[in-house]
């Protein structure tokens, strides 16, 4: 019961739902109800109020809705806390290790990425620390990797305007050319990216863990351009990999 002694429902059922949707990419009208116990009329409605504020949004397909781009920006990461950070260390420092390069954490905070931490690398020509950096998501290769689990619609929310802001001559600059590497990278387990985020720094990102897009996370080797060739990143982007595969188990703190 409500501390003041009485819920109104609707309310009630309405924010249990906008949690679900805090734990899961999409969910279904009938999921909804099953989960909330209520009628699927019911749960469609909530639903659609939802959308209506954009907290929720309904793909093409129309099959199942996803977090909408009011959710996504108010939501903060899961995985931002110093004791995450600790979580996620020992891999970035193996990953400059098997790189030679310098590596960051990233993690989606609405239409931009943070850089969560970083080891930097010690070659002599070398891309500086860039944690606590804030940077649109589509200038990154993390970004893109991390934006590449929404379908069309939700990036369509998350950036009204068809030309995009561009950090660089090479940035993307048009949402359509977007949606259009997000399709082809999330058909990858990579991304890269040719000095859209900075001129001279090529990059490359693959996932660390997470299971829905709140508490996805990547991990992000930025290379000197001289270094960066697609073959080269292709190798760097295998390292990257194998050590995420070190990533130990979570931290209580961090859910």
């Amino acid at each position: 019961m409500a501390a003041g002694g009485y819920t109104i429902e609707s309310l009630d059922t309405g924010l249990r739902l906008l949690l679900l949707f805090l734990e899961r990419d999409s969910i279904s009208v009938s999921q909804a109800a099953q989960e909330l116990h209520v009628a699927r009329s019911t749960a469609h409605r909530v639903l659609s109020t939802l959308q209506e504020r954009g907290m929720v949004s309904l793909p093409a397909t129309g099959r199942r809705y996803v977090a909408g781009p009011s959710l996504v920006e108010i939501a903060r990461p899961r995985l931002v806390d110093p004791e995450a950070r600790r979580w996620v260390r020992p891999v970035i420092e193996d990953a400059v290790r098997r790189t030679g390069e310098t590596v960051h954490s990233v993690v989606l905070l609405g239409s931009q990425i943070l850089v969560l931490d970083g080891r930097e690398s010690e070659q002599a020509v070398r891309v500086g620390m860039r944690a606590g950096l804030v940077r649109p998501a589509y200038a990154t290769s993390a970004g893109k990797l991390l934006l590449s689990s929404f379908d069309a619609d939700m990036i369509t929310s998350l950036y009204p305007h068809e030309d995009l802001l561009r950090a660089t001559p090479f940035t993307i600059a048009t949402r359509t050319r977007l949606i259009w590497e997000l399709a082809r990278i999330s058909q990858q387990d990579y991304a890269i990216t040719h000095q859209e985020s900075e001129v001279g720094i090529n990059a490359v990102a693959v996932l660390l863990a997470g299971t829905s897009w709140r508490d996805r996370i990547a991990i992000m080797a930025s290379v000197p351009v001289e270094r960066g060739s697609d073959e080269q990143l292709a190798e760097v982007a295998r390292q990257l990999k194998e050590s995420a595969a070190l990533l130990g188990p979570p931290p209580s703190s961090s859910g």
